[in-house]
């Protein structure tokens, strides 16, 4: 995302020219935003019908190509090749001297093959790796199309040939032909993936393995590189050679926050980049002066920063709050501790501890403890009744698990690891906290049910949990894996 920065900066500096500012679809300067809005959803104007239909089906088209560009770490790949097509655009214009689709596409799509082949021959035969090929692809191509357009701009009549509109694009020019060429190439696309998608998946994640099923992996590789080409092309009368590279990566990288399923993630790239184009011809409807291309990227943007902060599992308040609540579990399973190691040194005569011995056994305050002991009890694990603090069933339930968790994980290491008994304590802190039930029945298992830890003391087990309280093994099982619960 960094590398889009600069291209972002170069955007925002033209939308203040008198270029940028046609690029909008909404030319009625004496109507109120709330009539324009109205406006907007009677689809009444040719212009916007064209703008929107074809705004969203290029978000369709470039979120679906963008979810392979994420997942195949080739997010520049389609930066270089939107600024790879600009020479190819130019040719196109010059064959004919006309700004007829056709030619266009095609010298566009040329420019753009050229330009991937140019990054795999770099690859092939240099010491460079394809961050460099890419660079060399994008700046190059792209001096040579300004190149281009600047001598087209000196021919007569070349000043008014509307090729500038590549350059930053503008959705309002777009027509019935501009609209059924992306709505071709979207078919393509969809048809594509939904033919191939094994295949793509499979050359995406794994290509040693696609390669030893014998699976022609290039040719994966280069009709994706085909399909991305046609999306960008088709693309580019709609938001420019500038802002196409980001409807490719927003969507996607927003989708690959929320899924780690590809099936998934090309749906939700596919209804994002959908929305975006929807809010871009939207706003730029609505509003004066405002171009629909960068309304299409900020709305993506708008998507994706969403899902950086609140995806449910990699957003960042998500991780935050779950941070936060691991802390806070830790903090009571180890005051749960505290109070049984207090109960257990009493040699369980008692029941109920006062808060001063919790205190002292976890070595601090009585207002600190006070305060862990409130939130223990806000879990429902205590009950406090003035200075004594008892275990409800469920909390000593809890409180077994812990201690158990914390001894088969001293014991493992010292018969199964060999560490020592004084070097276990530390490692069993931080997992006791984490212990499945599974694992730890396969602990048991292999540790033949023992009732004592390598430091002498009673393991809890489920009949200890049963029960209420600790049933002490038959003073004559003393061994390793020799006193079990009957």
């Amino acid at each position: 995302m960094r590398r889009l920065l600069p291209f972002g900066v170069l955007a925002l500096a033209f939308l203040v020219s008198d270029a940028a500012q046609a690029a909008r679809i909404n030319e009625l300067s004496d109507s109120t935003m709330l009539e324009r809005a109205t406006r907007f959803f009677t689809f009444q104007d040719p212009s916007l019908r064209n703008a929107l239909s074809g705004s969203m089906l290029l978000g369709v088209c470039c979120g679906l190509m963008g979810a392979f560009l994420v997942v195949r770490k080739l997010a520049l790949m389609g930066d270089a090749l939107s600024h790879a097509v600009l020479p190819g655009v130019a040719l196109g214009f010059l064959w004919n001297m006309t700004k007829d689709p056709v030619s266009i596409f095609i010298g566009a799509t040329i420019a753009g093959l050229l330009g991937a082949g140019t990054v795999q021959l770099i690859r092939d035969t240099t010491r460079h790796k394809e961050d460099a090929a890419l660079g060399f692809v994008l700046a190059s191509f792209f001096g040579v199309g300004i190149c281009l357009f600047t001598m087209i701009q000196n021919i007569p009549g070349g000043n008014k040939s509307g090729l500038d509109k590549f350059l930053f694009g503008q959705a309002a020019a777009l027509s019935q032909g501009d609209v059924l060429l992306l709505a071709s190439v979207t078919v393509l696309v969809i048809g594509a993936i939904l033919v191939f998608y094994k295949e793509y998946a499979l050359t995406s994640f794994d290509t040693g393995f696609a390669r030893s099923l014998g699976m022609p992996v290039q040719f994966f590789h280069f009709s994706l590189i085909l399909l991305l080409a046609f999306a960008i092309v088709a693309s580019l009368q709609a938001v420019g050679v500038v802002l196409v590279s980001a409807m490719l990566v927003i969507p996607a990288a927003a989708a690959f926050l929320l899924t780690d399923r590809l099936g998934m993630m090309l749906l939700l790239s596919a209804v994002f980049g959908l929305c975006a184009g929807g809010m871009g011809a939207f706003f730029s409807f609505v509003g004066r002066n405002l171009p629909t291309g960068p309304f299409m990227v900020l709305a993506a943007a708008v998507v994706f920063v969403g899902a950086l902060f609140f995806g449910p599992r990699h957003g960042i308040v998500s991780r935050l709050w779950r941070q936060r609540s691991r802390s806070v579990r830790i903090r009571r399973e180890n005051t749960l501790k505290a109070i049984y190691h207090v109960i257990e040194d009493n040699e369980f005569r008692t029941e109920t501890i006062s808060v001063r011995e919790l205190a002292e056994r976890r070595r601090e305050t009585l207002e600190d403890a006070r305060r862990q002991l409130a939130s223990v009890r806000r879990a429902g694990f205590v009950t406090i009744s003035g200075d004594g603090v008892s275990f409800t069933p469920h909390g000593w339930q809890r409180a077994c698990e812990i201690v158990r968790n914390h001894r088969l994980w001293e014991l493992y290491l010292t018969h199964a690891a060999h560490i020592a008994a004084d070097h276990v304590h530390e490692d069993a802190e931080a997992i006791e906290h984490v212990l499945g039930g599974e694992t730890v029945r396969q602990l048991e298992k292999r540790l033949n049910y023992a009732r004592r830890d390598p430091h002498g003391k009673l393991i809890p087990g489920v009949e200890d949990i049963r029960l209420g309280r600790v049933a002490k093994p038959s003073s004559r099982a003393t061994g390793f894996g020799a006193e079990r619960l009957h």
